[in-house]
């Protein structure tokens, strides 16, 4: 796997987990809704840390730097 993801979309991704974990755990979201944002959450910790997201190669985005590719 080519890293596909540059550290700005990392952080923006960690921040938005971040946000949404809060929001639930504080009972700002629930039921359903919060469930799934949570997993979504989850996905964009996970696709941050190793650097790859798996939908950026279906529409042509690449936010990594050209140089550390």
């Amino acid at each position: 796997m080519k890293k596909n993801m540059g550290n700005i979309d990392k952080i923006i991704r960690i921040l938005v987990a971040i946000v949404i974990a809060g929001l639930f755990f504080t009972n700002v979201i629930s039921g359903t809704l919060g469930i799934v944002l949570l997993v979504l959450a989850g996905v964009f910790v996970l696709t941050s840390l190793i650097g790859f997201c798996p939908l950026y190669p279906l529409v042509g985005i690449n936010t990594c730097p050209k140089d550390k590719q």
